[in-house]
């Protein structure tokens, strides 16, 4: 799903109105959605396993090798999105804009941030030259590279974007858009609450 993401945006379509509407099939479809990478302690780990132990009977497994390297670049097109984002929606730079990483946890409502793909895009946002800070009501602090972060009060009109990367369902979300300069939405949160506004660029 996440290629189909991919391959809509340069389609100019919108993937989670494509997604909606295959759902609404009445049987023998269950959909998936597109994100920021895939997180936690068995999805983006355990299919390798079974990739090792197919190679020693000499078989290729070729669709989980590739949806793992699909899912592996996810970080570093949301990374290019908050750039585009900021560029056209606010004729900013991706160096020295303020940005507030909203979720860090791999899924919502848990504090697990086990293979987060959150700390990935961090680390690419600081590494393009960024001032990056996050919130996240249940992560108060987490340990990267060596570093300690601390999950900073959420002021969205502190900040030149918002990006939510793991849309956790205590936010009120309509008054975020509210406030925020520019949202990049990479979990639909903000579609998903029928919110519309020209300030927010999805996934």
């Amino acid at each position: 799903v996440n290629e189909l993401a991919l391959m809509s945006a340069k389609l100019n379509i919108n993937v989670w109105e494509v997604i909606d509407a295959a759902a609404t099939k009445p049987f023998g479809f269950m959909p998936f959605y597109p994100g920021p990478g895939l997180g936690g302690h068995c999805i983006p780990i355990d299919p390798f396993y079974l990739t090792w132990k197919a190679r020693e009977y000499d078989f290729s497994t070729r669709f989980i090798e590739l949806a793992g390297e699909v899912n592996q670049n996810m970080p570093y097109y949301c990374r290019s999105r908050v750039s585009q984002a900021l560029n056209h929606g606010s004729g900013k730079s991706l160096s020295g804009s303020s940005i507030l990483v909203l979720g860090v946890a791999y899924k919502a409502d848990i504090s697990d941030m086990r293979e987060s793909p959150a700390v990935k895009l961090i680390e690419l946002l600081d590494n393009a030259g960024a001032e990056v800070s996050y919130h996240d009501p249940h992560v108060p602090q987490f340990e990267e590279h060596g570093h300690s972060r601390t999950s900073a009060p959420l002021q969205p009109e502190a900040y030149d974007a918002v990006v939510i990367a793991t849309a956790h369902s205590g936010i009120d979300y309509a008054k975020l858009v509210e406030e925020a300069a520019l949202v990049v939405d990479l979990r639909n949160a903000i579609g998903r609450r029928g919110i519309v506004s020209d300030r927010v660029w999805k996934l």
